[in-house]
């Protein structure tokens, strides 16, 4: 898939003044400070759709950006500076967590992961999230271009097994992307396009 046009929306903190639109939604995640801006804007050939920063946790709502015209990518809050608390599963904010369970548009959430760094376990708990509400989600893997081809295979390697232990039946689909080469930015838009396709072809839609 080629991107021809991205627009930004609107952003908001209520899932109810989200679009009205009935096409795919693709929503990006992740810790803060993950590269989820540099991201966007690698794969929309926009050099600041996303507002990138040096300062963890700019992303404070939900923004919508429509793509081609046929789908929305949306931009969320990360969830670094959130209280982990399995019993109330505060993993962030609640908007978010009503955004996840409400948004009847999304077909697929994103949650990305810095490569350089092993297994951490705030983003295994919020995969364990995910997981529980049946949300649909892959894995981006970020910054691939800062660490060596045998680390990022060990670091994946090591999610697996952390997953598969926590009784995962098998790994989500994962990408590996770095936003200052381009890395993974054609698999990923491949795949963003087939399920598009699928949804489109449906007849009930959503």
């Amino acid at each position: 898939m080629k991107i021809n046009t991205a627009e930004f929306i609107i952003s908001n903190s209520e899932v109810s003044k989200c679009p009205l639109e009935r096409i795919p939604e693709y929503a990006f995640i992740g810790r803060s400070n993950v590269g989820k801006s540099s991201l966007i804007n690698m794969l929309t050939n926009h050099k600041n759709l996303a507002k990138t920063s040096g300062r963890p946790g700019k992303t404070q709502l939900i923004n919508h950006f429509k793509i081609n015209n046929n789908w929305f990518l949306v931009d969320l809050p990360g969830y670094g500076y959130a209280k982990v608390s399995k019993k109330t599963k505060s993993v962030f904010q609640q908007f978010i967590t009503d955004y996840f369970e409400k948004r009847e548009q999304l077909v697929c959430a994103f949650v990305l992961i810095d490569i350089r760094h092993e297994a951490q376990n705030i983003d295994l708990e919020f995969m364990e999230y995910m997981g529980e509400s049946e949300i649909p989600f892959c894995i981006i893997f970020t910054k691939a271009d800062k660490i060596s081809k045998t680390k990022i295979d060990s670091h994946i390697a090591a999610y697996k097994k952390q997953m598969i232990q926590n009784n995962w039946e098998e790994m989500p689909q994962y990408f590996v992307t770095s936003s200052t080469e381009g890395v993974g930015k054609e698999i990923l838009l491949n795949y963003i396009d087939e399920i598009n396709q699928e949804v489109f072809k449906s007849e009930s839609g959503f």
